[in-house]
This record gives structure tokens, sequence and C-alpha cells, in this order.
């Protein structure tokens, strides 16, 4: 078995990446959640969506994106998701409305984000993805069969800076 090295210098002794890296897609992750769920809770819950991701250096940037299918019952519920690094809130996404505020209709639809994140190490780091109903008296579903029962992703990918 070969044992590979970067610059000459054995894997351990590498602090940052050669010259030139800079821009390139260095490795990608992916989850992939099918089961259905539900919520009238204002409050966010763990939508069970996640996937870690180990940066090869302290300075990578992890491109996160997030797809979500989604629906709404008839009625006045408005999405909300975020997305956490670890229990750090990095970014919001509130008051989504998959359907005309006027609507007497269940609605289906489908919310993608992407976030670009400077975590600053190079431990593993997991990113996970909450989801709230933002008007709590109505039903807000992920993965619902009126949604088609399709599957939400998320996908990391660490960028060479």
């Amino acid at each position: 078995m070969a044992i590979i090295t970067l610059n000459n210098n054995s894997l351990s002794s590498v602090t940052s990446l050669p010259a030139g890296v800079g821009g390139k897609v260095l490795q990608v992750k992916n989850a992939t959640f099918g089961s259905e769920t539900q919520s009238t809770s204002s409050t966010f819950a763990d939508l069970g969506l996640s996937a870690s991701i180990t940066p090869s250096s302290t300075s990578s940037k992890i491109l996160v994106a997030v797809h979500l299918s989604g629906c709404q019952k008839a009625g006045d519920a408005l999405l909300g998701t975020r997305l956490l690094r670890g229990s750090t809130t990095i970014y919001t996404i509130d008051n989504m409305a998959l359907r005309t505020q006027t609507s007497t209709e269940n609605a289906i639809g489908s919310v993608s984000a992407s976030y670009l994140d400077s975590p600053g190490t190079n431990s593993a780091t997991t990113y996970k993805v909450q989801f709230r109903s933002v008007t709590n008296t109505s039903y807000v579903y992920i993965n619902n069969s009126y949604s088609g029962g399709s599957s939400s992703n998320i996908t990391l990918m660490e960028i060479a800076v």
C-alpha cells in the first residue's frame, strides 16, 4: 500500500493546502430524509435531516444546500426552517407560504436554500435542519403524501480557499 504525501510532507504534518487549490470542491456529503413529519408548533424542532463533514483545512468553506418537500394544510400555516452548525443557528428562512394567503386548498411545494459557511475548523462538523409552523394554528408537513411523498435532502460541499 502506497503512502500518500502532499508536497513531500507526511499527511500528519500538512497544515494548509498547496497553492492553486482554491475554489475546488474537495469533498461532498449528502443525506436524505424520507419520513413524513408534521407540526403545528411555533417552536423549532429537529427534522431528522442532518449530515456531517470533516473539513481538510480550517480555511475551507462549506457550501450547504437544502431541499425540503412540503405541504401546508388549508388555513394560515407558514413554514419556518433553520440551518444549524452543531447547536448554533447559522441561517433562518421564516414565513414561507407554499400557497396564496386566500387559498382554502392544501398547498404543496418545495423549499430550496443554500448557505456558504466558514466553520473555521478541521474537526467533524454536523449540519442539521429544523422546522416549525410559524402560525401554530395549522399543520405544516415535510415529505407528506400530499407533496407526493417525496424526500428531502441536505448536501455539504467542502470548498478549498
